[in-house]
């Protein structure tokens, strides 16, 4: 190996070695203390409840961990967004689990929340995947109910999802295992079936001390909306547990009974592992963002066999396009190729940067993996498209729209795996989140910006440069680059991957190694949704 290979590896061990603590923290919720209180009252937590319900010894996978994170500090934080998102197996079929975690302001929905909960029952819908609802929340966060409340995609977008979903027959089923109150009430009752645990869940429109304010009545929570008054009396609720781990045997009981389900026809044959071995990533991805290297070498890291058939080899070579296998799945690949590239008239181009001939190569790859219904993979690194007057004289922005169209109006399951750039419109030719992706996550090593912390930095020390010359003040070297590294550091804030995963542009930051795991659950999910549209790229500018 040489010595690059080791500087590379080091680094991105130490990315990765960040990711860990990073999710080791927000795991404990809202603390050690908080949960030992929650353990108190005879509850699990949020993960544990989890884990017992989905199957042991199966893999898994979290959805946007980093939620909320560094976003609510003058609210004291909202770790994971106050709710675990797991898909799983339930006794052998693969499910989606919401879980409130209590132990974050009492299971209150922030903003982000909101947003969680709703790529969550996306998930199901795009997978027809049964979502399962654990419920422990105090109902809207009230200091910032104008951001959670009464917009489109706010928390009453929740109810509207469960009810297209029962229409659509996606299962869903709800245990209220602590609070459930006022409007959040509604979620448990307009699943297909709700359960109950004594003397811990409650489930009520206002709860007692608001039912004495507003119309002068004594009653205590349980007598109010407890199991028993739920089960036996209103008949709200269809099942009282014990405790929770009662409650999750129910539902495991449940799920197991569920029929099978019409099949998408996805290909699939035996699993093989990479030839290549796949912990080489660390030491093929380099430090640097600006540098080069063959995104081929990835490839055979990542697919069965480190074997793929390569499509237009010898054209368009800023991007790859090529058929594979992950895990035994049937895939298409389109990949920025990051290494500088010399085409057949002797012209060179730039690694990570689209030109005519690769958008037109990707576009056909598209349609014909929509042809052959086989699921998409992107590997993004990339800085945009190639501009100058060459490109624009040849349509780039043409050539650029009709990729995009492709990527829009492709009807297999795309995924995204942002390995390093993921700038501009190369972001969105390269199915950013935008292009609903079925699943999108990102390596500790990507960064997602309009451009580079460097260019955009620049461009902006200028502007203000500028203005604060108009004002009349002088600048000095020294006044220069300080100005130039406090603009270029709070970019640099804002291109970091937990700044993207904070606000669910990214499903996760994984571990490069559980990138074959992430593509092979997507596809098993996508096999559970027929594809019901015919792929149409409607009016191109040829």
């Amino acid at each position: 190996m040489d010595i690059n290979f080791n500087k590379n590896e080091d680094h991105n061990k130490l990315l990765l070695s960040e990711l860990n603590k990073r999710l080791a923290k927000v795991s404990l919720g809202g603390g050690k203390s908080r949960i030992e209180k929650h353990k108190a009252k005879g509850k699990m937590t949020a993960r544990e409840r989890i884990d017992y319900l989905l199957d042991t010894n199966e893999k898994s996978i979290e959805i946007a961990a980093f939620a909320g994170e560094d976003m609510y500090a003058e609210h004291g934080g909202c770790p994971s967004g106050g709710v675990v998102v797991k898909i799983g197996y339930v006794k052998g079929k693969p499910c989606i689990v919401v879980a409130n975690d209590a132990t974050v302001k009492a299971g209150a929905w922030f903003p982000i929340t909101g947003k969680k909960n709703l790529r969550a029952q996306e998930i199901a819908i795009e997978n027809k995947l049964p979502i399962i609802y654990l419920v422990d929340s105090a109902g809207v966060y009230l200091p910032l109910q104008d951001e959670i409340f009464p917009d489109k995609e706010h928390f009453g977008r929740i109810f509207r999802n469960n009810a297209i979903m029962s229409s659509m027959g996606i299962t869903q089923i709800a245990a209220v295992m602590g609070s459930c109150v006022a409007g959040g009430a509604y979620l448990p009752i307009m699943s297909d079936e709700a359960l109950i645990v004594d003397k811990t869940g409650s489930i009520f429109l206002a709860g007692s001390y608001l039912v004495k304010a507003a119309i002068g009545e004594t009653i205590d929570n349980e007598t109010l909306g407890g199991a028993t008054t739920h089960c036996e009396i209103s008949g709200v609720t269809d099942y009282k547990a014990k405790d929770d781990a009662d409650a999750l045997d129910t539902i495991k009981n449940i799920i197991d009974k569920i029929g099978d389900f019409d099949k998408a026809g996805f290909n699939r044959s035996d699993a093989k592992k990479p030839k290549k071995n796949p912990e080489d990533i660390y030491g093929i991805v380099p430090k640097s963002r600006a540098d080069q290297y063959d995104m081929f070498e990835i490839i055979k890291r990542l697919v069965d066999n480190s074997e793929y058939d390569e499509y237009k080899a010898g054209y368009g070579q800023t991007i790859i396009t090529c058929y594979a296998r992950i895990d035994g799945w049937a895939v298409g690949i389109v990949a920025n190729q990051r290494k500088l590239v010399k085409t057949k008239k002797g012209e060179m181009q730039f690694g990570g940067v689209i030109y005519n001939d690769s958008a037109d190569k990707a576009t056909r790859f598209i349609a014909n993996c929509n042809q052959k219904k086989i699921p998409l993979v992107f590997l993004q690194d990339v800085t945009g498209f190639m501009v100058g007057s060459k490109s624009e004289h040849g349509g780039i922005i043409k050539d650029g729209a009709k990729m995009v169209n492709a990527v829009s109006n492709s009807v297999v399951p795309k995924f995204t795996i942002i390995i390093g750039n993921s700038y501009g419109a190369g972001n969105y030719a390269m199915c950013g989140k935008a292009y609903d992706p079925r699943f999108i996550v990102a390596w500790p090593s990507a960064e997602l910006a309009v451009m580079s912390g460097n260019s955009a930095a620049k461009v902006l020390l200028q502007i203000e440069k500028a203005s604060l010359e108009k004002q009349g003040e002088t600048f000095t070297k020294e006044k220069e680059d300080a100005l130039y590294k406090k603009i270029k550091d709070r970019y640099d804030n804002q291109v970091s991957p937990y700044y993207a995963a904070a606000r669910i542009w990214t499903d996760a930051i994984i571990d490069p190694l559980d990138t074959r795991k992430w593509i092979s659950m997507g596809i098993e999910a996508a096999n559970h949704a027929p594809i019901e549209k015919q792929f149409n790229l409607g009016v191109l500018q040829v």
